[in-house]
């Protein structure tokens, strides 16, 4: 029976072949003709193959292989006729329709690639060997060679075809293999398995040890195995050096914890490390239950077979490979690192393209960050610096509760993790910083419940761990919301508790000189006490002074606490000096204002107060001045009791006196109005603008510092304006002694005055002279003068001061000039509006001209 179906199978395919041939040429139909006896071999060989596909027996996909393959060799109209018979097929079901689908299909695939290979010239003997017959048996008898059960061992084209037999040549083919293996190999393969699954765990095998020469696992060359064996040995045992180097870090730093360079994020780190370590271990426990298993030599079921070669290792090692690797690439990149430096460089090595190692990653830095992440937490919502450490990017170091905001805490940029952008680090800083503040400068606690309001905005827990590597976002939104309600507090509690506008405003009235009458009365009445030298002036009765000045203008309507801070302040002196000079008020701005009115801020404002009292008390100067120039009876009378030519003289000297105070005032008036309403109220106007928009106390900082800045800038205080203003206090010192030859010059006139009219007296009123004996006895007195040698006393006395006054006058023109000419070179725009204000007329600018 089997023989008639073998029979029957030959004459379909020999009818198969025949058929075929004759729809390309009749002529190789023919049994005779080489072309079908090879052709009949080649269908003979591919029905005889006992080959098992590698691929998985799915018809579905062995269609779309075809579909796609005659689509892209442009056969579109094919590949939808493919598409549409396969339908048909695959839908076919129950008696009488094919069962093995996938096996129809996956033959006509292989039939139609060897089809093509050999259309283009090649043997298809290169791809399959070829069955053990030739054309004689061919052509005589098929039938017969369909009907033989046994085939025969054949070797052609360097290919050895094994047939199933009784005789068991299989069998003998595999012992004599075995035995060629084992003169090879002076050690089994299961002995070098073991040993490299013992090198994988820093353990020395039998022959696999490690070697400090070459700095790693290989067998000795002392053992004889295959070249390739021992290349494989050593790859795979690659493993087992960076586990040595994995393992050697963990030792090494938690030996060492808790050394500072190692720190809690260092700890994070080895833990993540020894993680994964355990999970290797048990990768290599399930190894080492399948090294138990004898290697079969070769079989028919070894690919199925539960035991582990060295080709099967490396295939399991490949995935702890990658992971090893790249934990052997961070410990030697975080050797030298710590904290957030050691968190930025392994996120470095996150941003990588296989999903595998991107996985990797992201779990090993939730691991690591997570003490990084909960000192952000502790910071931003309790103000707690909990860096045993160093470890964080925020670095705190004891100092004054004046310089908390300022010097107490600042970034350390080499700390920052890159995931953590420069903006967000800024606002971490400021938000810790405010809570610190608030609690021990303005001792409040308010700031805890803005902490909670802002974790319920931003959605967020607030237990340990609630943050962590890749929610950059919900980092975000924790520190805005904390930042901005926690901000919000402490200016109102600067704003209303501490009432720091009135106390900036208190410094502008006061400081700044902005109180007019109370400048006014205080002026007059420390003036006879500053004259003196200053080392005899007592900071007791300026004191008592000032505390007078105040109760005598409308500054006693102040708030007592802000009229508390006021205080007189003496300045370092040195011999010559005068009261005038060393004389300065001071305000005491107490904490928290200090963080504010820092000592070099209040510094600079004693600087502006230096100069406005200096511009003041020229001002009072001159007009000092006028009430002793301004016309009155005594000298209208001296006028009708002198003689014409000294009279002419007077009245020259009088007018140069004028004209001049009118140059000196318009300077003093001008430049006092540009001080007061150009550059403070200015400066005040946009301070109090920047106030009012400030969101947090840096924002206050700078706004103070930039209105500080402007009335430094503009009251020729800057660095860039020393010259300026250099040759401004010359002018100052100029007009003052201005005001010593005016009160000098009309002392003269008095004296002038009562001279004439003790002359005009009877020489019989004794009354009259005893007084002018007492007088005539004054030495260079001009009483015990004649009337001649009065008068000719009056002349010399009247030429010297008009000499005098010529010779002010042509300094300060050229100081003046000097001055303005210097102006339009500033950088300072405002000043460019002092000139148009002092040479409004142009008249300077002719006068330049013409010279």
């Amino acid at each position: 029976m089997e023989e008639e179906d073998q029979r029957k199978v030959t004459d379909l395919v020999i009818e198969l072949v025949r058929r075929l041939l004759s729809q390309q040429n009749p002529q190789n139909a023919s049994p005779n003709s080489p072309h079908f006896s090879q052709s009949l071999r080649y269908a003979l060989r591919i029905l005889s193959s006992r080959l098992t596909p590698s691929v998985s027996p799915d018809a579905d996909a062995v269609a779309e292989s075809i579909k796609r393959r005659l689509a892209t060799q442009g056969n579109s109209s094919d590949a939808l006729t493919f598409a549409d018979l396969y339908t048909k097929f695959a839908s076919k079901n129950g008696p009488g329709s094919v069962n093995n689908k996938w096996a129809v299909l996956y033959l006509l695939k292989i039939i139609s690639e060897d089809r093509k290979n050999a259309i283009s010239g090649m043997d298809s003997s290169v791809f399959l060997p070829n069955l053990g017959l030739n054309d004689d048996e061919m052509g005589n008898d098929l039938r017969v060679l369909n009907a033989k059960e046994n085939r025969e061992k054949v070797w052609k084209n360097g290919v050895l075809l094994v047939s199933k037999d009784p005789e068991n040549l299989r069998e003998i083919s595999f012992r004599e293999f075995g035995n060629l293996v084992e003169e090879e190999n002076e050690v089994t393969e299961e002995v070098l398995v073991r040993d490299v699954l013992y090198a994988c765990q820093g353990i020395d095998g039998k022959y696999v040890k490690f070697d400090s020469n070459l700095d790693g696992y290989a067998l000795p060359d002392s053992i004889k195995v295959p070249r390739a064996t021992r290349a494989i040995v050593r790859k795979l045992c690659e493993l087992g050096w960076l586990f040595r180097k994995v393992k050697g870090y963990i030792s090494e730093s938690m030996d060492r914890f808790p050394a500072e360079d190692v720190g809690t994020v260092g700890q994070a780190f080895c833990a993540a490390l020894q993680d994964e370590l355990s999970e290797y271990y048990k990768l290599l426990a399930v190894l080492e239950a399948q090294s138990t298993n004898p290697i079969p030599l070769v079989s028919e079921n070894a690919s199925s077979g539960n035991y582990l070669s060295l080709r099967r290792l490396s295939v399991w090692f490949a995935e702890p490979m990658v992971k090893m690797r790249l934990m052997a690439v961070l410990v030697d990149k975080c050797k030298a690192l710590r904290g957030g430096a050691m968190a930025g460089a392994i996120h470095l090595h996150a941003q990588h393209g296989d999903p595998l190692v991107h996985d990797f990653m992201r779990r090993l830095l939730r691991r690591v960050c997570s003490p990084l992440f909960e000192m952000v937490r502790s910071w931003v919502l309790e103000g707690e610096l909990e860096d045993i450490f160093a470890e964080f990017f925020i670095v705190g170091q004891p100092v004054k509760a004046e310089s908390l905001w300022r010097e107490g805490y600042r970034l350390h940029a080499g700390m920052l993790p890159l995931f953590i952008s420069q903006s967000i680090a800024q606002r971490i800083l400021r938000t810790g910083k405010s809570i610190n503040f608030l609690r021990v400068c303005c001792d409040d606690r308010g700031w805890a419940d803005a902490a909670t309001e802002a974790v319920a905005a931003a959605g967020v827990t607030t237990r340990r761990g609630g943050l962590g590597y890749g929610e950059t976002d919900a980092l975000e939104s924790l520190v805005m919301e904390a930042a901005k309600r926690i901000d919000k507090h402490l200016l109102d509690v600067i704003y209303k508790r501490y009432k720091f506008k009135e106390h900036c405003l208190a410094i502008k009235r006061y400081l700044l000189l902005g109180q007019g009458d109370f400048v006014q009365y205080l002026m007059d009445i420390v003036g006879p006490e500053l004259s003196e030298p200053a080392n005899t002036i007592s900071s007791f009765k300026l004191a008592g002074l000032l505390e007078s000045a105040i109760r005598s203008s409308n500054a006693q309507y102040d708030d007592p606490d802000i009229l508390d801070r006021l205080r007189v302040k003496m300045m370092p002196h040195g011999t010559g000096d005068r009261g005038w000079d060393v004389f300065s008020l001071e305000y005491d701005a107490r904490v928290p204002l200090d963080t504010v009115f820092t000592e070099s801020v209040m510094t600079r404002y004693l600087r502006i107060f230096n100069f406005l009292w200096k511009l003041r008390r020229v001002e009072h100067a001159l007009i000092g001045a006028w009430k002793t120039m301004k016309p009155n009876c005594l000298t209208s009378h001296v006028y009708t009791k002198l003689q014409h030519a000294v009279k002419l003289q007077l009245l020259s000297t009088l007018r140069r006196c004028q004209v001049l105070w009118d140059e000196m005032n318009h300077f003093v008036t001008n430049l006092q109005y540009y001080i007061m309403f150009e550059v403070l109220e200015v400066s005040w106007s946009n301070f109090s603008n920047e106030m009012e928009v400030a969101k947090d106390l840096d924002d206050l900082l700078a706004a103070h510092e930039k209105y500080l800045y402007s009335i430094v800038e503009k009251s020729l205080l800057g660095e860039r304006s020393q010259t300026l203003y250099k040759s401004l206090f010359v002018l100052f010192d100029l007009i003052l002694q201005f005001r010593s030859h005016a009160d000098r010059f009309y002392e003269g006139i008095h004296e002038l005055q009562a001279r004439t009219a003790e002359s005009s007296l009877s020489s019989q009123d004794k009354n009259k002279s005893r007084q002018t004996k007492d007088k005539s006895s004054e030495p260079g007195s001009w009483i015990r003068e004649g009337r001649k040698a009065l008068t000719q006393r009056a002349s010399e006395f009247l030429q010297n001061m008009g000499q005098e006054l010529d010779a002010l006058a042509t300094e300060y023109k050229s100081l003046l000039e000097g001055f303005l000419t210097e102006l339009p070179v500033q950088q300072h725009v405002d000043l460019k509006f002092l000139l148009f204000r002092l040479d409004f007329t142009e008249f300077y600018t002719r006068q330049h001209a013409t010279m």
